[in-house]
């Protein structure tokens, strides 16, 4: 069944676009939901003039996303966690907490973004990948220490 969409729908299409799918997804989801209404010439005149506005509004976006890639990209962050003698967490660092701190370092970094193959469950440095969009990714490093570990700095005695 050919549809016009009034939404963007991730892996189907973008407003304005006319496109086919199967009759049940059309009549359970797409059409009462006001998704998609079918393709008259009416109705394509009708969101034509919005239909550029939406495509100007996704172009705005992908740059946005593009320039928070760039300064998110090399980005190296440090998060405390407890851990026992062998090194591992007692808990584990969530992809949560990585855009947590990211925020708090000034970057708009939205959860999602934040791809994990699995909490990180041991001390030292991983790779993340920040996905922004399908072909908009930035790598961090985070390195996870321990807060009780001795640090590099010398201390300062109170005299």
């Amino acid at each position: 069944m050919k549809l016009l969409l009034h939404a963007d729908i991730p892996k189907l299409g973008f407003f304005g676009d006319v496109v086919n799918v199967k009759d049940g997804y059309a009549r359970n989801y797409l059409l009462p939901q006001r998704l998609a209404v079918v393709p008259t010439e009416s109705n394509v005149k009708a969101i034509e003039n919005e239909r550029a506005a939406q495509a100007e509004k996704r172009r705005l976006a992908r740059e946005a996303k593009v320039q928070v890639a760039e300064k998110v990209n090399g980005v190296e962050l440090t998060i405390s966690e407890k851990a026992n003698e062998q090194g591992h967490l007692y808990g584990s660092v969530t992809a949560a907490e990585i855009a947590k701190a990211l925020r708090e370092a000034g970057h708009e970094v939205k959860t999602e973004c934040v791809k994990l193959a699995d909490h990180i469950t041991q001390l030292g440095e991983t790779t993340v990948v920040i996905r922004f969009a399908e072909d908009i990714t930035a790598e961090i490093k985070v390195t996870v220490a321990s807060p009780d570990a001795p640090s590099d700095e010398p201390e300062q005695s109170a005299e």
